[in-house]
């Protein structure tokens, strides 16, 4: 074992214990104080038990103090507020997590679930708008878990905008090359449905490992709660205060979920996990045929001019086209981004022309090339 690795790591159990003690003093949210207090006692006894793994080494080390780093930060939250501090502490228990999972690993053993709860309380913290301190509530995140519906309207929009880009850019290069209507139409059909399928395949994919991840964490969380019931309530008694209720709410509600293991677990995978136990991420057939669908209906938009006219007035019906489809995708965005309309749909529209135009001189350039 490295002894530098290891005091880096004592510094930084030292500096996070640190740094929830103090954010803890100046709460005003006495349930989230009490959160905080119970997270850094939990480092205070991590650093303890690493500088006894440091004493293995070397028996005159000492407890650092605080760094200057951990107290710049707290010097920064107070003029700036306390929100990039929490942040910082959620990193810092996520590079804690995948370190504890990792070494399990690396020994033969298996992970047991308790490796997250940390950064599970701490993200409920960083979520609650409870917390107000130098005047800023902290921004709330959105949900880490998508809905089936919000699987199927991401593939949407990104399906379509794929299929309209990626045939726009394939049309319009063939185009360039001057080649007859009837090639540029195989070659656009051919793009649409390697495109739909590949679209369709990922997406698939994406959402069946997500499902089959979630499944894997309920099935961890199971069996830590029949070996550690009372260990596990208790995390879910912070998770609940980290949300915003009193210690006795908190308790009261936890001892209400562990009245049997079947509404236990179910409090253990909404509370720890975010899953939604009957979802487990999303269907991936919906969202895989949502992309294949939408690809094909965006594929299709540069294409269809082709079939029904030839030449130049092809060409510009095709780009008059495109940019109503893209405007139409750039809009849509706004209900995944929030931002202005006219901002996405332009912007949408500069990025799809900018691709066209690139693939159409490529394509022109291989065509007189060709032709010499």
């Amino acid at each position: 074992m490295d002894l530098n690795k290891l005091k880096g790591q004592l510094q930084t159990e030292v500096d996070t214990a640190f740094l929830y003690n103090s954010i803890a003093k100046i709460q005003s949210d006495e349930n989230l104080s009490r959160v905080l207090q119970s997270l850094a006692k939990i480092e205070d006894g991590h650093a303890k038990h690493m500088l006894d793994k440091v004493h293995e080494f070397d028996s005159n080390h000492k407890m650092p103090l605080p760094s200057s780093r951990a107290k710049f930060q707290l010097k920064i939250g107070k003029l700036f507020g306390y929100n990039s501090i929490i942040s910082s502490l959620s990193n810092v228990e996520k590079q804690f997590a995948v370190n504890a999972i990792k070494n399990k690993i690396e020994k033969g053993e298996k992970p047991n679930g308790f490796e997250h709860n940390h950064l599970n309380i701490i993200e409920a913290v960083n979520n609650n708008a409870a917390l107000n301190v130098s005047g800023g509530l902290l921004s709330k995140f959105e949900s880490r878990h998508k809905s089936v519906g919000g699987n199927a309207l991401r593939a949407a929009v990104l399906g379509s905008n794929d299929g309209l880009v990626s045939n726009m850019s394939l049309v319009m290069g063939v185009a360039g090359a001057a080649v007859s209507n009837d090639t540029i139409l195989l070659t656009g059909i051919a793009g649409l449905m390697a495109g739909a399928i590949s679209m369709a395949l990922g997406e698939w994919l994406s959402v069946q490992s997500s499902r089959e991840l979630n499944q894997r964490q309920i099935d961890l969380e199971t069996e830590e709660l029949e070996a550690s019931p009372e260990e596990e309530k208790k995390e879910l008694v912070l998770l609940y205060q980290a949300k915003g209720m009193n210690a006795d709410e908190a308790q009261k509600l936890a001892d209400k979920a562990f009245e049997n293991p079947d509404t236990a677990i179910d409090a253990i995978i909404t509370e720890e996990l975010g899953i939604d136990k009957e979802e487990l991420g999303g269907s991936a057939w919906e969202a895989a045929i949502a992309s294949f669908i939408l690809f094909a209906i965006g594929a299709i938009i540069p294409l269809y001019p082709f079939m029904i006219l030839d030449g130049k007035n092809a060409i510009f019906l095709s780009i008059a086209s495109s940019v109503v489809g893209l405007f139409g995708i750039g809009a849509a965005i706004t209900l995944l981004t929030g931002k202005s309309i006219m901002f996405s749909g332009m912007r949408q529209v500069a990025f799809g022309l900018a691709a066209a135009a690139v693939t159409y001189g490529i394509g022109t350039l291989i065509g007189v090339s060709m032709a010499g």
